[in-house]
This record gives structure tokens, C-alpha cells and sequence, in this order.
């Protein structure tokens, strides 16, 4: 019997690929007669469009073409997620713009450097109208509107039926404004797409190289969109350079380039700038929380009331869903709620358009949340880490269902904690804390602590296939698409553990439509659970058909077949045994490959959980925050390779930690990006991260046979509120009880400055007054679906 690489470290399979500079880009991609796309993009947030010279552009140099709305007649790209019909987004503006950056005309050209040189020639006459960036202000009655026709700036919004009653019987109710600021994607690579147009003879009309995480998605979008048989459209995703949420779905640009190609008859490429990417890639989070916790003065929660506005950005993109979908159904977190009252308002803003990032809502439940405890244990003058386990869910609960309907698999919230704080000596901690305040040291620590909950692995299932060949070859095939996870490594094991072909032996295939049959693609830390157990079910169809093969072929019994590396055996009889060519020939011989494919259905819904410590010092007299040591125990359920594990919680925790400290995408009261750069935009280095300290516990889910959990977000939303709560705690004594993120050196010091005079608390837009009332037709079953 073959022993098992499950639960062992396996180095990632794809890296030598990477690291050697073969791996294979749209960017890289040279097809004959490829002409490149350009675009000119609105400088205004808010504006008609009055007239559009292009023919300065047009008779420039290497120029092929230039096309405005009105010439290329496209069709409406489908959103990736449907917040409003009536906010429908043109693929080129038609007769306003409603954001910076928005794409009104294309410029098609031989090289990329002669259409750079056409776009500035084009003469784009605009008539400015008001613009609302700030998504409270948007919700005031006499705010300017992006859709006239819609009457305001709410492109959707639900309110609960209970209010203020579910803190009756609290003896404090601690408050909180908060805000949970919109930062930006930044992948590595940015959005590319080429499109090439099929000749009579193609197999397909349409050939689509992209960027994207999800390929099968994509191409039913194109195929709708365009009125084109999905199986005449091919979509093709090589290496992906990043993707984090901001790459699902078919974009604006990647309409117009579809539409070039197919009117040209050419190919056509578009590879976006950093610049494009800053303004135009959807943003991430973008919430402004009202939360209102009530608490027994010995500690116990009696109710949690939220209003929450979620930025949608301009045409409605579905951060305001993710508002009132996922951050709502994890907004009771690790504790015991009895009661909670949750509103949400989906606000349209002149702003690039806001969708998922890592974590997709899930991060900012957990970042109110932990800050409400804190800011309880504050006024009730009791440890942070007390309060928590005086309200974690208990261990025999589980399965769990919320008060908002969410329903839990498994879970040891203290197990995590523990761990945590073991490793970063919390006792010892808070008595160097203690002296350096004693000593009237400017430079101060800061301990704080996260315990979270997630939602991973919601929504369809997924596919894969497993063939074994006659060179004792193995291929998997599958429909989720990696873009820097480690599917290869990590499908790959499942299958040695299976039947025993070595890690090099086995091609792994993924992100093309006319090779993979179908596939929901890669979100909401979805792969290794549905992907792994769809990998899984696959093998051991495969196993079972090559052992009746083998038992027939050695004259043994079908249970005594064991898997032997290059072929299938007899335990306990080493001579007896049969290889992987004579089993596939075999199967031949019946009419049939050694192949087989599953399309594994979940049980639900599951939930990683952990906790985190960060450990920061202030400096108080200029409030430069520097991260000095940083915990994650993160429990993703059964772990498959720790060394990919880690890898998650690395990347996890650096995001987690930007958004706390540096990351955000701001903009004036204009609707003008003021961080639209590299050079603006604060994204951390190596040298401003400490060195990080991750571990794993393992609490299994039996929601599907791998007992995994999502790892891909889990870091990132654990990190967030520890890191924030970290900066409060070493200033809360100076009477400092909330700074916003990013927590940058002038907040902390203006915090520390005003004290206790700092305002925590202002009464909610009065729009969540006139909010209809959440109806029994929006299932909870729904809010359990995972972007």
C-alpha cells in the first residue's frame, strides 16, 4: 500500500514554472493580425456627454479605428450579481459618464504604442453636473442622483421588522459609527483580455483569452450577451496574475474588445494599465456601520442592532448585496446573540464600482464586531479576551443556526484563542504594556485580539475528472480556476493518496471551456472543498472501476485491491499485481477509457473560524503605528498541506493588516480619486510587515468527505479587526476609545489629541427609516451563497 502525502508539507508544483519565467500571460499572448485597444476615460465623476471629435485620432498614424458607443451598438454587459435592473452599466458611456475613469471611447490600433499616442487626440466635450462620492451623503433627500429615473441614490435596501427592542434588558449599550474604507484590488496583473474571431472552419466563433477566476461564468456571459451559442464560445484563462473578487465576470472593456474583434474580424487585445486597474478594477469594502451592542453588566450580550450603508460606487456594483447578503448573515460572529436587528442600504456614489475583495462581506462583519467588544470590555472594565469567552457558542451547539438564519457546521472558538495567546505570551505582554505606561514611555504598546467566524463554500457544487493513461500518466480536470492557490499541488495529492501515481506523474488541466465541461470557478474559498471533494469522488470512481479490472485480471477479491504506484495489487501478495497499461488497456478492451468525472454537491455552507493577536507600538507623539508581532491560529478544518496553508495566511495577513494600518481608496468631495497611484495608494512592503507567526487547529466539517474548510479569506478577516483593536488598546488609556482605518500616524495622533471628546456615536441616515421591512420571499437560505 502507498503511504499518503495527505496532511504533509508538498512543495507547490506550479512554482518552478513561475519562478523560471515560463509561465504563460494574455499579456504574452502574439496572435497574427492582432490589433490592440485603447481607452479614453472620463476625467469627471458626474457628467453629460455633449460631443465627441474623433477624427483627429482616427487618420492618426498605425490607427485602425476609433468607435464611440453610438458606433459599436453593444449590448448591455451582464452584471456579475444584479443589484438594480434600472442601474444597467453601458459598455462604453452613451450619454453620461457616472464615475472617473469610466470608458467612453475605444481606440484600436497596429501597436499599443501608437494607440497611447491617438488617445490624446480624441476631443471628449462634457456639460459637469453634481457629484456625490460619500456614501452618507448620498442618502441625504437633496443629494444629487446618478439614475433620475430611480427618484434617490438607494439602489436597494432592507431593514429587519424588530429595532431598538432587541436591547431591551440591557444594562449598557455600548455604540459605535464605524468605518470600513474602501480600498483597492491591486493584483499583480491587471484586468487583459484578447478575443479571437473564429473562420468557417473553427470549432468556435469566438475564442476568448482572459484574466479571470471564473471561465465558465465568463463564458456564459459572453454567450448571452452576444447571442452566441455557449458552445461555440471558448474562454481561456492561462496564468493569472491575482485575482482577490476583482476579476469575476465579464467587464465593460472585456465587452468592447469581444465587440471589436467580431467587427474587424480580427483579434484584439487590451491589457490594462496600472492606472486603469487603481480607477477602474471594482474596489473592495466600502461600509459605513452603525452598531448598538447591548450587554448585562456582568458581560453577557443581550442584543446587537446594525444599520449599515454599503458603497455600491457608481451603477450599482454589489458591494450593497454583500451588505445586506453576506455581511449581515455573519454579523452574530463567534457569540452567543439571542437577538439582532440588522438594516442595510445599497448607495449608489460617483465612484468606480464596488464589489467583492477577499473575504466579500465577511471581513466587515468581523471588524464591527470585534470592535464592539472591545469598546464593551472598555466601559465594562473587563479583559477583551474575558468578554469573549464569557460569549462564545458553546462546543455542543453545533450544527448551529444563528438569529439571523445562518447555520453553522462545526466549530471550538476557545481552541484557536488559546493557542493564540499561549504563543504570544499575553500575560507577559500586558505587564510590559503596563510598564511602559507606568514609566511615561512616548512609545506604547498595543495588544488586540480577534475571534472570528466565516462563511466559505456556499452556493453550486463543482466538477473534476480524473483519467488514468497507459504510460501510468494521471490527468485531473477541473472546474475551479487557480490564479496563486496551488490547486496543481494540492488535486494532485488527493489523487496519489487515491491511487498511488507520483505527484510528477499527474497533468493537472483547468481554465479552458472547450477542455473542462463545466466549472463555477474559483471564490469564496471554495476550491479545495468542492473542487478537492469533486477531484476525490472522480478518483475513487476510477479506483473502482480499476480495481474490478485488477480482481478480475489477478483472481482476488475486489476489497483485497490495493493501489501499488504503478498499478493496482494484491495486499499481502507483492508478486501479485497488475500495471496502470494493463488496467487502461483493459478498459479499452471494454469499450471505455480509465476516466472518470463527478460533480460533487456540498451539504451546506462551511465555517472556518480563528483568532488572532497583533501586538503594535504607538508612537504618541507622532502616532506612527509599527506593527511589531503578529498570531494567527486559523482553523480551516481538516488541513491537506500545511505548507499551502500557511502560504494563505501569510498573503491573508498582510491584506488584513494594510486595511488596518495603510490601504484606502479615497476621494474628494468632487468624485476625484486622491489615490489613484501606486504612488498614493499605500501598499506595504516587506520591510513594513513583521515577521509573521501562523498555525493551524483542525476542527473537521462534515458537510463533504475531505472534512476541509476555506482558507483563501480566512487570515484577512481574522488580521483586520486585531490589528485596529491593537491600535485602540495602546492609546485607550490616554481616552481614545475608536480610531477608523486605515489607522495612518495623522488619525492616531489627532485621536489622542481629542480623547474622550472624540465623538463615537451619530444618529444613522434617516433612509433606513423608510426601508421596506426584509420579507419572508428573501429566504436566509440565500444569504448563505458565498462570492
Amino acid at each position: 500500500m502507498v503511504g499518503s502525502l495527505l496532511g504533509n508539507e508538498v512543495p507547490r508544483v506550479e512554482d518552478p514554472d513561475l519562478l523560471h519565467g515560463r509561465g504563460s500571460y494574455v499579456g504574452n499572448l502574439d496572435v497574427e493580425g492582432l490589433v490592440h485597444v485603447g481607452f479614453v476615460r472620463s476625467p469627471l465623476a458626474h457628467a453629460l456627454i455633449t460631443s465627441i471629435d474623433t477624427e483627429a485620432a482616427g487618420s492618426a498614424p498605425g490607427i485602425v479605428a476609433v468607435y464611440t458607443a453610438a458606433d459599436l451598438d453593444l449590448p448591455v454587459p451582464p452584471p456579475f450579481i444584479v443589484v438594480n435592473a434600472q442601474c444597467a452599466r453601458p459598455a462604453l458611456a452613451t450619454d453620461r459618464v457616472r464615475f472617473v475613469g469610466e470608458p467612453v471611447v475605444a481606440v484600436v490600433g497596429e501597436s499599443s504604442a501608437a494607440v497611447t499616442d491617438a488617445l490624446e487626440l480624441v476631443d471628449v466635450d462634457y456639460e459637469p453636473l453634481p457629484a456625490v462620492a460619500d456614501p452618507e451623503a448620498a442618502l441625504a433627500p437633496d443629494a444629487p442622483t446618478q439614475f433620475p429615473d430611480l427618484g434617490s441614490n438607494i439602489a436597494a435596501g432592507e431593514r429587519d421588522s424588530a429595532g431598538a427592542e432587541v436591547l431591551d434588558g440591557a444594562d449598557v449599550v455600548v455604540r459605535a459609527r464605524i468605518e470600513n474604507q474602501r480600498v483597492a484590488v491591486v493584483p499583480m496583473e491587471g484586468n487583459a483580455v484578447t478575443a479571437v474571431p473564429g473562420g468557417p472552419d473553427d470549432d468556435h466563433d469566438l475564442t476568448v483569452h482572459v484574466s479571470t477566476q471564473m471561465p465558465h461564468a465568463l463564458r456564459d456571459g459572453v454567450a448571452g450577451a452576444f447571442g452566441i451559442a455557449p458552445e461555440r464560445v471558448r474562454v481561456i484563462a492561462p496564468h493569472v496574475g491575482g485575482a482577490f473578487g476583482g476579476k469575476a465576470g465579464l467587464g465593460a472593456e472585456h465587452a468592447v474588445v469581444i465587440g471589436i474583434a467580431r467587427r474587424l474580424g480580427r483579434p484584439a487585445k487590451w491589457v490594462e494599465t496600472r492606472s486603469e486597474n487603481m480607477q477602474g478594477m471594482p474596489h473592495g469594502r466600502g461600509q459605513v456601520q452603525y452598531a448598538e451592542l447591548g450587554l448585562r453588566r456582568d458581560g453577557e450580550i443581550v442584543g446587537l442592532r446594525c444599520r449599515v450603508v454599503g458603497d455600491c460606487g457608481a451603477y450599482a456594483g454589489f458591494n450593497g448585496l454583500l451588505a445586506m447578503g453576506s455581511t449581515r448573515s455573519m454579523a452574530q460572529g463567534v457569540y452567543n446573540i439571542p437577538r439582532i436587528a440588522y438594516d442595510a442600504i445599497a448607495a449608489l456614489t460617483n465612484t468606480t464600482p464596488v464589489g467583492a475583495f477577499r473575504g466579500a462581506g465577511r471581513p466587515e462583519a468581523a471588524a464591527m464586531l470585534e470592535r464592539m467588544m472591545d469598546l464593551a470590555a472598555t466601559e465594562l472594565d473587563m479583559d477583551p479576551v474575558a468578554l469573549r469567552r464569557k460569549n462564545f457558542l458553546a462546543n455542543d451547539v453545533f450544527p448551529y443556526k444563528t438569529a439571523v438564519g445562518t447555520e453553522y457546521d462545526s466549530g471550538d472558538y476557545d481552541l484557536p484563542l488559546t493557542e493564540a495567546l499561549r504563543l504570544v505570551g499575553y500575560e507577559a505582554l500586558r505587564a510590559e504594556q503596563a510598564r511602559r505606561i507606568e514609566a511615561g514611555e512616548t512609545r506604547l504598546l498595543g495588544i488586540g485580539v480577534s475571534s472570528y467566524v466565516e462563511i466559505t463554500g456556499g452556493g453550486g457544487g463543482e466538477y473534476a475528472e480524473v483519467e488514468v493513461h497507459d504510460d501510468g500518466r494521471a490527468t485531473i480536470k477541473v472546474g475551479t480556476s487557480s490564479h496563486g492557490q496551488g490547486h496543481a499541488t494540492s488535486f494532485a495529492m488527493i489523487v496519489n493518496d487515491l491511487l498511488g501515481i507520483p505527484m510528477e506523474s499527474i497533468e493537472f488541466v483547468q481554465s479552458d471551456t472547450a477542455t473542462v465541461a463545466r466549472g463555477e470557478g474559483t471564490g469564496g474559498s471554495r476550491s479545495l472543498q468542492l473542487g478537492g471533494s469533486a477531484v476525490r469522488e472522480a478518483g475513487e470512481l476510477v479506483l473502482r472501476r480499476a480495481r474490478e479490472l485488477a480482481a478480475a485480471r489477478l483472481e482476488a477479491a475486489v476489497e483485497d485491491i490495493e493501489p501499488t504506484g504503478d498499478g493496482l495489487g494484491v495486499a499481502g501478495a507483492p508478486a501479485a499485481k497488475v500495471s496502470w497499461q494493463e488496467l487502461v488497456q483493459a478498459a479499452s478492451a471494454d469499450g471505455g477509457a480509465l476516466a472518470e468525472h463527478a460533480d460533487f454537491e456540498p451539504g451546506g455552507a462551511t465555517f472556518p473560524f480563528g483568532a488572532h493577536v497583533s501586538v503594535v507600538e504607538v508612537d504618541i507623539e507622532t502616532g506612527l503605528v509599527r506593527p511589531l508581532r503578529h498570531i494567527a491560529v486559523d482553523d480551516c478544518g481538516r488541513v491537506l498541506n500545511p505548507l499551502i496553508v500557511r502560504g494563505q495566511q501569510h498573503g491573508g495577513v498582510v491584506q488584513g493588516m494594510a486595511q488596518a494600518l495603510w490601504e484606502h481608496m479615497s476621494y474628494d468631495d468632487e468624485g476625484n480619486p486622491q489615490t489613484a497611484t501606486l504612488a498614493d495608494y499605500a501598499v506595504p512592503s516587506a520591510a513594513d510587515v513583521p515577521a509573521l507567526e501562523v498555525s493551524s487547529t483542525e476542527t473537521p466539517t462534515p458537510l463533504n468527505p475531505l472534512g476541509a474548510k476555506g482558507i483563501g479569506e480566512a487570515a484577512t478577516i481574522g488580521a483586520t479587526p486585531a490589528v485596529q483593536n491593537a491600535v485602540v488598546d495602546a492609546v485607550k488609556h490616554l481616552g481614545v476609545r475608536h480610531i477608523d482605518m486605515p489607522a495612518t500616524p495623522q488619525r492616531v495622533w489627532q485621536a489622542i489629541r481629542d480623547g474622550v471628546s472624540a465623538p463615537l456615536w451619530q444618529d444613522p441616515p434617516a433612509a433606513f427609516e423608510a426601508l421596506p421591512v426584509r420579507g419572508a420571499e428573501r429566504g436566509r437560505e440565500s444569504d448563505q451563497a458565498v462570492v
